[in-house]
């Protein structure tokens, strides 16, 4: 079964459970764990029976597991459920890695095996990475299903928090759930910001806010965030000459932790993409081409997009001068790290 190009996996699990179509055996797996954990979970709940769970369903830890001791799994008929569900989590010869226990022949044998899997057994494999060339891989493919687990794009990430939102009785304006995603930092490069932390930010949210809204004080109380997203708040802070703003958060930045050189990094990393949106702009480009040719979340084009037109492309260039000569200061030892940042934002 291949995923069609613009539906998410979770989308394509919730319709397998529906009608009734899973196939067998199936390989959970990408940057969602969040997501793999629920689609094991509403798999185990459509088949197994919760009065026979503890005979109908078992959760095997793929370190330890040996070809026999999955056959065996495998091979045992469920008794009070439609189906019996076996979860091997963490296969390491999924992720491209040595087995230990498990030789190349044992490898050879289980893809012959999953070509005979009994029609009563759901087996699952979850990991968080996937080596598509192995051939247990390309067995499970052929025989059953691959899901890659990815992000969520923003039209399902703001339904999660309007449904997270509803079932505890609370709701939030567009604009607010907007500003949430922004702050979360869950799109933000090499981010890792996760399904499970907005998970817990939404409880936070709720239990913070007195009425049945979600309001802006209550995600600056309870978002934990990521660094990019503070980031580009003290470049907010100094687009609007608001150094005061931008030098606290700066201060708060490194007190939770954060080293000089991430954090200057950081807000070069920040000026490249403006400057290069705000080029892209002025050559007549719109948003979808951006897109194609930085190749970089659609979210970050967009937060940066308003701030390019803060600024010219001179000064964006003088100010990513201004950038690297403070980092080959700091590298060099000719300014402390927090005073050369300190400088950076007085002078820009």
């Amino acid at each position: 079964m291949k995923e069609r190009a613009n539906e998410h996996a979770f989308r394509l699990i919730e319709k397998g459970i529906k009608t009734d179509n899973l196939k067998t055996p199936l390989f959970f797996y990408g940057h969602e764990q969040y997501l793999v954990q629920w689609a094991v979970s509403s798999i185990v709940k459509k088949y197994v029976n919760p009065a026979a769970k503890e005979l109908d369903y078992s959760k095997v830890d793929g370190g330890t597991l040996t070809l026999a001791t999955l056959i065996n799994q495998c091979e045992t008929l469920p008794l009070l459920s439609p189906r019996r569900v076996v979860w091997i989590e963490d296969f390491a010869l999924l992720a491209g890695n040595q087995q230990r226990g498990f030789t190349e022949e044992d490898e050879k044998n289980l893809a012959v095996y999953l070509r005979q899997l009994p029609k009563s057994c759901l087996l699952i494999f979850t990991g968080e990475t996937a080596d598509k060339r192995r051939r247990i891989y390309k067995a499970i493919g052929e025989q059953g299903a691959c899901y890659e687990f990815k992000e969520l794009d923003a039209k399902l990430l703001r339904g999660f928090i309007v449904k997270r939102l509803k079932q505890s009785g609370k709701y939030a304006k567009s604009s607010v759930i907007n500003q949430w995603i922004s702050m979360s930092g869950y799109y933000d490069k090499e981010t890792d910001y996760t399904l499970y932390n907005l998970e817990n930010d939404i409880i936070k949210a709720i239990a913070h806010s007195d009425g049945e809204e979600i309001g802006p004080a209550d995600l600056q109380e309870t978002i934990s965030g990521n660094v990019e997203t503070f980031i580009f708040s003290m470049i907010d802070a100094i687009s609007e000459n608001k150094k005061d703003e931008a030098f606290k958060l700066l201060n708060n930045l490194l007190i939770s932790g954060e080293s000089e050189y991430k954090l200057l990094s950081l807000i070069c990393l920040q000026f490249e993409t403006i400057l290069m949106v705000k080029e892209l702009k002025e050559e007549g480009k719109g948003f979808k081409d951006m897109h194609s040719i930085l190749g970089i979340h659609e979210y970050r084009i967009k937060k940066a997009i308003p701030y390019s037109n803060r600024y010219s492309i001179n000064q964006l260039y003088n100010i990513l001068i201004k950038a690297y000569r403070v980092d080959h200061n700091i590298k060099k030892g000719i300014l402390d790290g927090r005073l050369a940042l300190e400088l950076l934002i007085a002078e820009i």
